[in-house]
């Protein structure tokens, strides 16, 4: 049986992904205030998060425990901060190339088949069926959400645009591995913390290569770009790594699709965009592969212990 950790693990994972699924009314939103470009937005967003979790942290007096995670672990602190920078960035600029779906299914869909193969690797053993089943339905619903309401996008260089999607969803699935690593011996808001800080260290410098505005002074711009960072960035990412303290990396990335299906519903209500039947298809199958996900037996991986109280209760 599952244990009460390894469930809030995986709510705090689809939590943390609904955030994100707003991202993209929030950058939306944004561009018809300024034409600032999807890297400068993600730029200031890491910016933005990196602030706020510094002065909570060092409200609470826990600043030396960012000093005490960047001395112990600085290879990996650094590599998920330029990981989860560089899977942004690959996958803004494959959007450009060929296409919000495709750059969507591809990413996205590439992460958790990634994961899942090498924890069989790992493991020496194929995934039952009933994970496997799971997996297929979530990546099924997946393309059915993407391709639902985006058949006419594309790009002007869909091979290049394919590669950039291969690669964002490569370095979110090895971020996504080595998160799951440091997360258990860092606490998530000091963890998120190092991340952002690292990742608007990556993402600055990327300014001088950007077309258009860098700033704005639209309030209502203002006010969505804070939204994106203390929300979609600093609150989502402490909500992931909480929960990857508990459940496997493949377990968090196939969860993680919930997000896709909040960006369609949240287009749908607050848009109007039109919902055909094979998005509501496609949402149906991603919810239903995610609950699925809270059973040991289909989880994406294994089910990690929780606490020492608790495993002694389940064990």
């Amino acid at each position: 049986m599952p244990t009460s950790s390894h469930r809030r693990g995986l709510t705090e994972v689809a939590a943390a992904s609904v955030l994100w699924g707003t991202g993209g009314l929030a950058v939306q939103l944004i561009r018809e205030r300024d034409a600032l470009s999807p890297i400068t937005i993600s730029a200031w967003r890491m910016v933005t998060a990196a602030v706020v979790l510094l002065v909570v942290l060092l409200a609470s007096r826990r600043g030396r425990e960012l000093d005490e995670l960047a001395r112990a672990r600085p290879r990996q602190l650094l590599a998920v901060g330029v990981g989860t920078a560089a899977y942004q960035g690959f996958y803004f600029v494959s959007v450009t190339q060929v296409g919000v779906a495709v750059s969507t299914v591809v990413s996205l869909g590439a992460a958790p088949v990634l994961l899942t193969a090498a924890e069989a690797l790992r493991q020496r053993r194929t995934p039952d069926r009933a994970r496997l089943a799971v997996l297929a339905a979530a990546l099924s619903g997946l393309v059915l959400v993407s391709l639902g309401g985006h058949r006419s996008s594309t790009g002007p260089d869909p091979a290049a645009g394919v590669l950039l999607a291969l690669a964002s969803g490569t370095t979110y699935a090895l971020t996504t591995a080595a998160s799951g690593s440091i997360s258990k011996q860092a606490s998530p808001l000091v963890l998120t913390s190092g991340m952002t800080v690292v990742g608007a260290a990556t993402l600055v410098p990327c300014l001088a290569l950007v077309d258009g505005p860098l700033v704005t002074t639209d309030p209502v711009a203002l006010a969505w770009l804070a939204y994106l960072g203390a929300l979609t960035m600093a609150l989502a990412y402490v909500l992931l790594y909480s929960g990857l303290r508990v459940v496997a990396p493949s377990t968090a990335v196939t969860a993680s699709l919930v997000e896709p299906v909040t960006a369609a519903v949240v287009a749908a209500v607050v848009l109007s965009e039109a919902l055909d039947a094979a998005a509501v298809v496609g949402i149906l199958l991603v919810l239903g592969a995610v609950a699925g996900l809270g059973r040991a037996s289909t989880a994406a991986g294994p089910v990690i212990p929780g606490t020492e109280a608790e495993r002694a209760r389940h064990g």
